[in-house]
């Protein structure tokens, strides 16, 4: 296999100019390719909006997470005044990284020679600096990264010119207005890596086609095939429609929620926000992964999920959170277990992609939109 972006980049421009009628899977050398994953940190990962967390994981002042974005490390917090601030997590010093994971700081301290920044990435303390007759604390300052909240998500950028959250993903809004998103509640978030590309696990959760194969001992039998409506996606983002039956009752529209009528009360919406924030909305309940390549066939995501309002509200909230954790840990492994395989699979020297289906428009409008960024 050619290893070389150019290749991969034209190979996946020819694949992505054909009409979806004549489409096929994007070519095995936009996965396995060290130099075309190179491309997208660039071309992708550097320039757009990035989903870091909800934002109610960053409830009071000094609650923090931590990510990589084309390898600069990011710390996201709630500071003092009550806002949500985005900076560079490294030191000023040495240039050690500051923060890991997430939790909750009065301060942020360096490992590595306790210099101490405020939440604000003020500098407050610098130990031993004193006989340096140059140093100043007030010109040291963390370098302030673009955040935004949007329905509840909190999303950064390392790129000033990029348009804001809310007027690229307006349309998605308007489709999706009708479930309340910014009001459901995330009861569990967890961190995972695995070994295949972002684009597979991404193309995995954008499609229903693999639903009754895959996960056919958890939640393959709640979805028919023949309901699932997958209309063009935008240029930031793809969503396809779903019905599930009432035998997964979480999924359904809580017995006091007045406001979805009719087939809305059991229709889910499946949302991929480009380049890797992927939700999948539920009357009920959602479900989420943010993606982070660490190289083409190893994959670090951010996994949560939680319920809607009048979910929550029930009085047996804590046996449905523990019915949809554990029903979410197996689809997470039938997953895990099948995008191995397809990484494993298109790496061998006679791997070719194949047409898609109808159920697989958002995979297409995905290509279009990866061919897009790298050959600009």
């Amino acid at each position: 296999m050619n290893d070389h972006a150019p290749n991969a980049v034209t190979e996946l421009a020819r694949n992505a100019a054909l009409p979806f009628e004549q489409a096929r899977a994007m070519p095995p050398s936009v996965y396995a390719s060290p130099d075309f994953l190179t491309l997208e940190q660039e071309r992708i990962f550097a320039r757009e909006w990035i989903c870091v967390a909800r934002a109610s994981a960053l409830a009071n002042p000094g609650d923090y997470v931590t990510c990589e974005i084309a390898g600069q490390p990011v710390v996201v917090l709630r500071d003092r005044d009550g806002a949500i601030r985005a900076m560079s997590n490294v030191c000023l010093h040495r240039m050690s990284v500051l923060l890991e994971g997430a939790g909750n700081v009065r301060t942020i301290t360096c490992p590595y020679h306790a210099w101490t920044y405020n939440l604000d990435g003020t500098l407050r303390g610098a130990p031993e600096m004193a006989r340096n007759a140059s140093f100043d604390r007030k010109e040291y300052c963390l370098p302030q990264i673009r955040s935004e909240e949007w329905l509840g998500w909190v999303y950064v950028t390392l790129n000033d010119q990029v348009r804001p959250v809310a007027k690229r993903l307006a349309p998605l809004k308007k489709l999706i207005r009708r479930f309340r998103m910014d009001r459901y509640a995330e009861i569990f978030r967890e961190t995972h890596v695995w070994d295949t590309n972002w684009k597979v696990l991404a193309e995995n959760y954008m499609e229903s086609y693999h639903l009754p194969v895959c996960h056919k001992a958890t939640v393959g039998p709640y979805t028919g095939l023949d309901g699932v409506d997958c209309p063009p996606g935008d240029s930031a983002f793809n969503i396809h429609w779903f019905p599930k039956t009432e035998g997964l009752a979480i999924g359904t529209a809580h017995a006091k929620n007045r406001r979805l009528k009719g087939p809305e009360r059991t229709t889910s919406a499946l949302i991929s926000i480009y380049p890797s924030h992927l939700i999948t909305l539920t009357p009920g309940y959602f479900w989420y992964l943010s993606l982070q390549p660490l190289a083409p066939g190893r994959v670090h995501m951010v996994y949560g999920g939680g319920f809607a309002p009048e979910w929550m509200a029930d009085p047996k909230i804590g046996e449905h959170n523990q019915a949809l954790r554990s029903l979410l840990r197996k689809v997470n492994v039938e997953d895990r277990n099948c995008t191995e395989a397809v990484y494993r699979g298109l790496s061998a020297g006679l791997a070719r992609p194949g047409h898609l289906s109808h159920l697989e428009r958002p995979i297409y409008d995905f290509a279009r939109y990866i061919s897009a960024q790298v050959g600009s």
